[in-house]
């Protein structure tokens, strides 16, 4: 199983960035995909995530009505669109696969799968 993030770089306040998460070496229909992210000298944080079968989504508070998640099953990819984007929205994103055997899902060890990150750096 492989999680391949990408999409991040150095953008100014105010301004958006798209992440992608390609997933392969298994179905993922019956898993959640989630996005994580680490700033420097913090613990992982949950972003939000979305279930693979009907695209229902969950966010984190510090993000809900900024970010957007969303899937494109053929392409087995998923989204973070971030808009609005702030200088504490600067860490390293990951993407994550957990089994869809509850809701939600927003702790690091309930996932089972790992991408490598993407960092994403906020100007002000």
């Amino acid at each position: 199983v492989q999680l391949q993030a990408s999409g991040g770089g150095l953008v100014q306040a105010g301004t958006s960035l798209r992440l992608s998460c390609v997933a392969s070496g298994r179905t993922f229909s019956r898993y959640i995909m989630g996005w994580f992210r680490q700033a420097p000298g913090k613990e992982r944080e949950f972003v939000g995530h979305i279930a693979w079968s009907d695209g229902s989504t969950y966010y984190a508070s510090a993000v809900k009505g900024r970010f957007t998640i969303s899937r494109d099953n053929p392409k087995n990819t998923v989204y973070l669109q971030m808009n609005s984007l702030r200088p504490e929205d600067t860490a390293v994103y990951y993407c994550a696969a957990a089994q869809h055997d509850s809701w939600p899902k927003v702790r690091t060890y309930e996932y089972d799968y790992w991408g490598q990150g993407t960092l994403v750096t906020v100007s002000s």
